[in-house]
């Protein structure tokens, strides 16, 4: 129809074409305003991250003033701050609000040796993994809160050998830790990793990390790892062992099939199993580049319960603020 028309009349063809463009420029300019009420949506977000990262920042330049010397231009200190928030609902228990927080402040006059960290743990349970943030047994210590100075004393790219002072759970601690990773065909890695620590009030205590990994393909990778850990505290040492699967589905987005047992060996009940865990979270990077979304369900045997089933879903937001 079109083609007769221009074929009718020139006049009438161009009609059609500046129908055609004053439709063109109505679709863009519907786009551009859908655009713009879409950032308008997202603006309290970039305001959030921007409002977080400065205070952040403000306060590590605050610090920082402390350790400069007199007629020198200070230098910009870099700050790296993450904040979690999830709900773990399970049978039996819908009220489980999980927090968490991290500052990590990198001082500049002191040449990249020595960090700043605040926290809501002392990170003694190493058996982490990148995207796992385990729930710490407190036991019985409501107050978590952690500062602490970080000395690094070695670091490349297989070994890490750093110190720590600090106040965890209003107790002081100074804590030693070294790293060694060893990996051969491109394919193995084992991970060593012992540390020392003492506090105060608990007295002295020591915990191991032997972790294996292989590497299935380029996007899959398979984990076994081993820890213990004993202190003055406790009678007995506690352990933990971890089979792990992560995959990388695509460039902002990962699971982790996890089956976790952990239990305390030479304590008053001798050697117990207090807790079996299979779970599997997928963790995704949506909305913007710094926030991150994970949901995992999960099946827990516990001792408590006595190794009854309990499903669970665990529901979690977490934001990177960096400045610096």
């Amino acid at each position: 129809m079109v083609s007769s028309a221009f074929a009718q009349s020139s006049e009438k063809a161009m009609s059609i074409e500046t129908k055609a463009v004053e439709q063109k420029n109505d679709d863009e300019m519907k786009k551009a305003a859908a655009s713009a009420l879409s950032k308008g949506d997202y603006l309290w977000m970039e305001n959030l991250h921007q409002s977080i990262a400065n205070s952040v920042y403000q306060s590590a330049v605050w610090f920082d003033q402390f350790f400069l010397d007199e007629n020198t231009e200070q230098s910009k200190p870099r700050t790296n701050a993450r904040i979690r928030i999830g709900w773990e609902p399970k049978a039996r228990d819908w009220s489980e609000i999980d927090t968490r927080f991290r500052i990590k402040v990198k001082l500049p006059h002191f040449k990249d040796k020595i960090d700043l960290i605040l926290s809501d743990d002392d990170e003694l349970d190493q058996s982490n993994l990148p995207l796992d943030s385990p729930k710490m047994h407190q036991e019985g210590n409501e107050e978590s809160f952690a500062a602490a100075v970080r000395f690094t004393h070695k670091k490349d790219k297989n070994r890490l050998l750093e110190s720590r002072i600090g106040i965890s759970g209003g107790d002081i601690f100074v804590k030693a830790r070294h790293k060694r990773r060893y990996t051969w065909d491109n394919t193995h890695s084992f991970r060593f990793e012992p540390s020392l620590y003492y506090f105060l009030d608990d007295g002295l205590g020591a915990k191991l990390l032997l972790e294996y990994d292989y590497q299935l393909n380029k996007h899959s990778q398979l984990r076994v790892n081993y820890s213990i850990r004993g202190s003055e505290a406790f009678s007995g040492i506690r352990w933990k062992h971890g089979f792990y699967q992560l995959t990388q589905l695509e460039q902002n987005s990962a699971t982790i099939l996890a089956l976790k047992v952990e239990g305390e060996r030479n304590g008053e009940k001798g050697f117990l199993i207090d807790n079996y865990t299979l779970s599997y979270r997928y963790r995704f990077n949506a909305l913007k580049s710094w926030l991150f979304f994970e949901v995992e369900p999960f099946l827990e045997w516990s001792e408590q319960e006595n190794y009854t089933t309990t499903p669970g879903i665990a529901l979690r937001v977490e934001g990177f603020f960096y400045k610096g």
